[in-house]
């Protein structure tokens, strides 16, 4: 075999091989991204144990998540993790999941910190868990995918916890890490419009001071944002309540060149 012949079948095989490599880090990034959050074992030890070679170690990103567990945690951890300025989400207490096996998981919390100035390396992230006791944190590609995990709210499947119970510290917003779709803004108002018939809500100041103390966030910017709709509705409710008592409406024909009430 000739000397080029050899050269390019070298290059051949380091083209091939390279290739090999990029296609299975593809694939192991594309199941990073797609997987749910794992919830680590809660073994303080095994933690640093792994955290030499921790492949997140020297990872930077502006959002981390993490698992704390109510056995381990100290019992002012959340006033631990707020006097770090960042702002953070915290999950309902998860204490009705079950693993694939239909046994009870252990009651936890899932958590989402953000970094407002910019990225963050693991390292730092690390911290935060070391001082509340908490498995390792995990990089987020999305907030706002991770956010609707507090609840479960794409996984019908799954246990369906009530979104005003996700607890937020230090001024977080998902409203200013995830832009609402169309669909979802329009899905908010149909269950605000359930709440006002439900609740029987005759004044928009009502509305928007309830969304408020409960804490509603997203709820609450869907209707700030709205407020000629919801302004009109409420207002159009309470007159329909006024000419009930009045005897209600009548539909009537009505001749359409003269005007005239027909009978």
């Amino acid at each position: 075999m000739s000397k080029n012949r050899r050269e390019a079948n070298a290059r051949y095989h380091v083209k091939r091989s390279q290739a090999r490599k990029e296609a299975y880090a593809a694939k192991k990034l594309e199941e990073q991204q797609t997987q749910e959050p794992q919830e680590q074992p809660n073994d303080k030890l095994e933690a640093h144990k792994r955290t030499t070679g921790w492949k997140n170690e020297k990872a930077k990103s502006r959002a981390w998540a993490f698992v704390a567990y109510p056995e381990s945690a100290p019992e002012n951890w959340r006033d631990i993790i707020q006097q770090t300025g960042l702002g953070f989400a915290i999950s309902p207490l998860h204490d009705s999941d079950k693993d694939p096996t239909e046994e009870d998981k252990k009651p936890h919390w899932h958590v989402i910190a953000v970094w407002e100035g910019g990225s963050t390396t693991g390292t730092v992230a690390k911290r935060i868990t070391d001082s509340i006791n908490a498995p390792l944190p995990i990089p987020l590609n999305s907030i706002k995918g991770y956010y609707r995990y507090l609840t479960h709210k794409d996984n019908p499947d799954k246990f369906q916890y009530d979104e005003k119970d996700v607890q937020t510290l230090n001024g977080f917003n998902i409203a200013d890490h995830a832009e609402l779709t169309k669909s979802e803004v329009n899905e908010i108002k149909r269950g605000l419009q359930a709440f006002i018939v439900e609740h029987n809500i005759i004044e928009y100041a009502v509305l928007m001071d309830y969304l408020m103390d409960e804490g509603l966030i997203t709820e609450y910017d869907v209707a700030s944002g709205n407020t000629y709709f919801f302004d009109k509705y409420i207002s159009s409710r309470r007159n329909m309540q006024k000419a009930e008592r009045m005897g209600g409406y009548e539909l009537v024909k009505v001749d359409q060149e003269t005007g005239e009430v027909l009978e």
